[in-house]
């Protein structure tokens, strides 16, 4: 059977066959989505995750699932077919973050405010047992993506990141070793979705979180604040970092550490995922946001901690300049995976 066929089959057991549907924008994976209307005007939302590309709906139903025993809104599970890689799920609604901020400017510490309020009750409560820890041989070995599809994607050759990653994993057993939150992984304004109507950290949705892990509770609020695809004012990301701190009675000094330290890992993360996507997919649309991470990167590697790391990153990595970022965009859907 077709995927599309195996679709309307699944749509039509959830009682949704006679809904009318349309696509909905997808993220940086091989699943798709759809918005199923009915003709009462209720909607739902249908994820098609193909198991036969690698992908896997239940680490998404589990999260789900937690998220929502703590009071959070995730979408709720309507039906799932976890082998076939079918879920219908509430859907959220439009009202993203980026969409509220951009219509609504006076909004923006009003909508960031209560996503650090989710965070700091989320953090109150440990990690699904379940979960990997995003830990420092891992968080090292993602970082050092960009010695391979960032260099080549720059017109350089890959290039060997075992002394960067043995620098990393040192200074994060030292300054960050904790795995004890549930790190959604893909914190940020386009993902968090604005439901007024909800009262408290439910006026936060939730969505694309499969990839959760157990990580160092400020994993997430980095990711929130170090957003690869709006800029955060500088007035904002102060003004959640204090009330993170004053939520969760983390020092300053601990904080500072950890967020430098963390948000250089996930810059440099993005910065090789971003090119991957760009260099083996054919996804130009994350180039252009190749140079705020770059920017990203550059603050945090100004954290006393990091000293030795920024030798090594300014050594191997070159800046994306738009010459660099154009001759990328030439190689696009060209270069192999590892």
């Amino acid at each position: 059977m077709s995927r599309p066929d195996a679709a309307r089959d699944f749509i039509a057991a959830a009682g949704w066959g006679a809904a009318e549907n349309a696509p909905l924008a997808g993220d940086a994976s091989n699943r798709s989505y759809r918005r199923l209307t009915a003709a009462d005007g209720s909607t739902a939302v249908l994820m098609d995750a193909p198991p036969e590309t690698g992908e896997d709906v239940r680490p998404f139903l589990a999260i789900a699932r937690h998220l929502t025993a703590l009071g959070l809104s995730a979408p709720a599970i309507l039906k799932a077919d976890e082998d076939a890689g079918f879920l219908l799920l509430e859907d959220l609604g439009d009202e993203l973050f980026t969409r509220v901020v951009e219509a609504h400017p006076d909004k923006e510490e009003e909508l960031y405010a209560a996503a650090v309020d989710l965070l700091a009750g989320l953090h109150r409560h440990p990690a699904p047992d379940s979960l990997q820890a995003y830990d420092a041989p891992r968080l090292a070995e993602l970082a050092a993506l960009p010695w391979h599809w960032y260099r080549i994607g720059c017109g350089e050759d890959a290039a060997d990141a075992s002394e960067f990653r043995q620098e990393l994993e040192e200074i994060v057993r030292t300054l960050a070793d904790d795995t004890s939150a549930l790190a959604l992984r893909d914190f940020h304004a386009a993902n968090l979705v604005w439901l007024p109507d909800r009262e408290g950290p439910a006026r936060v949705g939730l969505l694309d979180f499969q990839d959760a892990m157990s990580a160092h509770p400020v994993y997430d609020l980095v990711s929130l604040l170090e957003d690869a695809r709006r800029d955060v004012p500088e007035k904002i990301r102060t003004a959640m970092s204090e009330r993170y701190m004053e939520k969760t009675g983390l020092e300053p000094d601990e904080f500072e550490a950890a967020a430098a330290i963390l948000g250089a890992q996930r810059a440099l993360r993005i910065l090789g995922v971003f090119a991957r996507l760009s260099l083996h997919y054919g996804k130009t649309q994350y180039i252009p946001l190749i140079p705020r991470v770059w920017d990203h990167l550059q603050r945090d590697l100004g954290h006393p901690a990091l000293a030795r790391i920024r030798e090594l990153v300014l050594r191997d990595l070159p800046e994306p300049t738009a010459e660099r970022l154009s001759r990328m965009e030439a190689q696009c859907g060209t270069i192999p995976s590892l």
